[in-house]
């Protein structure tokens, strides 16, 4: 899929119902934690981790934490022990991100207050990660975004947990609301707020198809990625990789990781 539309989200506009934007984020969070969809690179991010000598993960855009304890797990198992994360985002959920650090104890915690991703505060130190959300960013943004990174000499991994395809497309507005209708009941923490919005007034589901739909559509291509990547650092103070990995039982991974450079001169890698 080659296209690309700048098309809006529901959960991106700041008006959007804090109550409905926590439904979604809870369906995504429990998808893509039952899925293990980021577990593939779980390799790149312990190569990054390794060259920047940090074991801490500041993960940008968090949502409700999605994947976020499959990735901890996955880093384990490629030798980084002492890993831990910190959960951030434009919009908090420290309800659901306590839960997390509650079952994790305390390896991924979380910061309760507001953080921008395109001027993160000095404080929050860590290997730079965001999952499922750098395609919110429209080019200027997501430039901005990479360049802070860069100016903080810290690195970055982006990533989507798609690769692109029609037939992405197609399951988010077939296979995978059923799913969510059928699912919703297992979600934790309890909401019966996200009962009433899935099953009587119908909201949560109708506004994910659409959220979903469209975040395939506003993806960045590999290419474009590092663009992107070299827009935001001219002068080639980092080392940039993009590419797509592959999971065991098919989907994709699109990705780009960056960290400081040895030698001043750029490398841009398509994979």
């Amino acid at each position: 899929m080659r296209v690309r539309l700048r098309l809006f989200e529901f959960e991106d506009l700041p008006w959007f119902p804090a109550v409905i934007r926590a439904g979604m984020m809870d369906y995504l969070r429990f998808m893509i934690s039952a899925l293990g969809t980021y577990r593939p690179i779980a390799p790149l991010l312990a190569e990054g981790l390794a060259r920047t000598h940090q074991t801490q993960l500041l993960e940008l855009g968090a949502g409700a934490g999605g994947g976020t304890e499959t990735v901890l797990a996955a880093l384990r198992a490629h030798g980084q022990l002492n890993t831990t994360i910190t959960l951030t985002d434009l919009y908090p959920q420290p309800a659901a991100w306590a839960d997390i650090a509650r079952r994790t104890h305390g390896a991924i915690g979380y910061e309760p207050a507001v953080v921008n991703a395109l001027a993160v505060p000095a404080h929050l130190a860590g290997f730079r990660t965001i999952f499922s959300a750098f395609h919110h960013f429209p080019p200027a943004a997501a430039k901005a975004l990479l360049r802070d990174a860069v100016q903080a000499r810290t690195g970055i991994g982006v990533f989507e947990g798609a690769g692109k395809h029609w037939a992405e497309l197609l399951l988010a507005v077939t296979v995978l609301p059923v799913a969510q209708l059928l699912l919703t009941p297992f979600f934790r923490p309890f909401r019966l707020s996200r009962l009433v919005f899935t099953y009587l007034i119908p909201i949560i589901p109708l506004c994910t198809i659409w959220d979903g739909s469209v975040s395939l559509l506003r993806m960045y291509s590999t290419n474009e990625l590092l663009a992107l990547a070299q827009a935001a650092d001219p002068t080639g103070q980092f080392v940039w990789q993009a590419g797509k990995k592959q999971h065991w039982w098919g989907p994709q991974v699109t990705y780009l990781i960056g960290w400081p450079a040895i030698q001043s001169t750029v490398t841009l890698v398509a994979k």
